[in-house]
């Protein structure tokens, strides 16, 4: 079995690579294909992980990694699912709301997570099964949340809900009628509402925290952007469902491209 804090230590140190090129005055940033944005930390944090899980002999799929086709990962029951930095507008405009991801999948299902948030110095880590780590100390499915990852583990556990005002997450960049449609309807549910809004995997951490109760997501995403933050929920006792038919989001489709979802916090019922 691998031990679960060399993953953590990799997330950690790809995310402290990131905050050398976050304090440069300049940030240079490039385009891909489908005009998102591409930045040094990027590539370097992509290095990092790439290099650091390869000794595990998993396959890795990656957002900044050379595309596999469908009948090459179709073969793959268990891999690594990376996003070295979730929230590259979110870096690129310097307002701290990106993130470090790392995920394991077993048979589609996201078995583990970690998300670190390089800014704050927070680390969130689920684990759906306890006999994939050596090391934990908990017994599945179990979520857990250190403020301090890069000055040694102080951990607490998962979750602290707090029900009296539910929080509902947007998106910084994609909000949309159907979002504001939906938001509409789950009102009639809970009266007493506040939006907010968060970037990258942040959100879904959040929920996972019990600090915020949805996210509807009714704009693309890819696998690589919920992997990791959506073991994280699950551990905790929530769950990302697809917004068509309510069932629990799949990995390693045919198209890594995700369909709209809705993240539910712990607890949360959703009509």
């Amino acid at each position: 079995m691998i031990p679960l804090k060399n993953i953590i230590d990799i997330a950690i140190n790809a995310g402290q690579k990131i905050l050398t090129i976050y304090e440069k005055n300049n940030i240079n940033v490039s385009y891909k294909s489908d005009q998102s944005p591409l930045t040094e930390a990027d590539q370097l944090s992509n290095h990092i992980i790439v290099n650091g899980l390869k000794e595990f002999n998993w396959p890795i799929l990656s957002e900044e990694g050379s595309e596999i086709l469908f009948e090459d990962r179709s073969k793959w029951n268990q891999y690594w699912l990376i996003d070295p930095l979730d929230g590259t507008k979110e870096f690129i405009n310097r307002n701290g709301e990106f993130t470090v991801n790392i995920a394991l999948i077993d048979e589609g299902v996201p078995m583990a997570g970690i998300v670190y948030i390089p800014v704050t110095d927070q680390l969130y880590v689920g684990v759906i099964r306890n006999n994939l780590f050596s090391d934990c100390e908990y017994r599945a499915p179990f979520a857990l949340r250190s403020d301090h990852a890069s000055r040694g583990l102080d951990w607490s556990v998962l979750p602290d809900f707090n029900t009296d005002t539910v929080v509902i997450l947007g998106s910084r960049s994609h909000r949309n009628k159907l979002t504001d449609d939906w938001i509409k309807e789950i009102s009639k549910i809970h009266p007493d509402c506040r939006i907010e809004s968060r970037g990258s995997s942040m959100k879904i951490c959040a929920l996972a925290e019990g600090s915020a109760h949805y996210y509807p997501r009714f704009a693309p995403t890819m696998e690589w952007d919920t992997a990791a933050a959506d073991a994280i929920l699950r551990a905790a006792g929530g769950l990302i469902v697809k917004a068509n038919d309510k069932t629990p989001l799949n990995y390693n489709k045919t198209s890594l491209v995700n369909p709209h979802f809705i993240a539910i916090g712990h607890g949360m019922k959703m009509e």
